[in-house]
């Protein structure tokens, strides 16, 4: 049996609701084989991150070339990645294999507020890896910080998705919310904006929602999906695992990934 594969590049959370964990959760159960090639350990929970051991940038380009070599991604998420040596290995790594539909999640603050990227970081970022990106996926605060400009409705909203497009030649999700919109998210490619739009799910326990969602996009670009059908069922999944309201943790606790399973083996 074959089966579409991802690759999650990312850090660990110990707790189990954002990172790696939270990746490959999202993509088992969006159908596809996930696989991980570790940035980081972080000592986290609902509550915040205590502390992070960065992986060595020789050991994260041995384990993308065991995964490149043997079982070829169909797809790839990128998500926290806190220095610029560990960016750049990243890059290298995707250009050498020539890596497809590689969904950049640009995470920068945990959903406690706690920092996850290195502010020298940042340059790096910008110049070696958003320029790769199949899409990029920024909260508000992120775009912020990659745009340098305020952005508080959404026509600037727009203004933003337009300039990250036109930067890094890439297509852009700018996710709504923090007090822009409900749930509404823009898409800018070449053709212009377009509009996801969705009611905000009353619960306070979003711990790996960004995670959650570029690992799903990622997994339907896997499948073969094309860009704006893999966001409606990435959104769509999402939405599911937050309305299952799981409630653990004394902090913004996680989601319920495996909100649709259904096997014997549950129960």
């Amino acid at each position: 049996m074959k089966k579409k594969t991802a690759l999650t590049i990312a850090g660990s959370d110990c707790s189990g609701g954002a990172g790696i964990q939270a990746d490959l959760k999202t993509m088992t159960m969006n159908g596809v084989y996930g696989m991980s090639a570790i940035t980081a350990l972080t000592a986290q929970n609902t509550t915040g991150v205590a502390a992070i051991q960065e992986a060595d940038p020789d050991f994260l380009a041995r384990q993308l070339d065991m995964v490149f070599t043997d079982i070829f991604p169909d797809a790839v998420k990128v998500g926290m990645v806190s220095s610029s040596a560990l960016i750049r290995v990243i890059a290298q790594k995707l250009r050498q294999y020539q890596a497809r539909s590689i969904v950049v999640d640009p995470v920068m603050v945990t959903t406690s507020g706690s920092a996850l990227l290195e502010s020298e970081a940042v340059a790096a970022l910008k110049s070696e890896l958003l320029p790769l990106a199949t899409l990029i996926t920024p909260n508000i605060p992120e775009a912020q910080v990659l745009t340098g400009a305020e952005i508080c409705t959404p026509a600037q909203m727009e203004l933003a998705g337009r300039q990250l497009y036109e930067s890094y030649g890439c297509a852009v999700l700018v996710k709504g919310g923090h007090s822009v919109n409900d749930a509404n998210d823009l898409l800018w490619t070449r053709d212009g904006p377009t509009w996801f739009y969705g009611q905000r799910i009353r619960n306070p326990n979003t711990h790996g929602t960004g995670c959650t969602l570029s690992s799903a996009i990622a997994s339907n670009l896997a499948k073969g999906y094309p860009l704006p059908q893999a966001i409606q069922r990435a959104k769509e999944y999402l939405s599911g695992a937050l309305a299952a309201m799981l409630d653990l943790g004394q902090g913004r606790g996680p989601m319920d990934h495996a909100f649709d399973l259904h096997s014997p083996f549950g129960a």
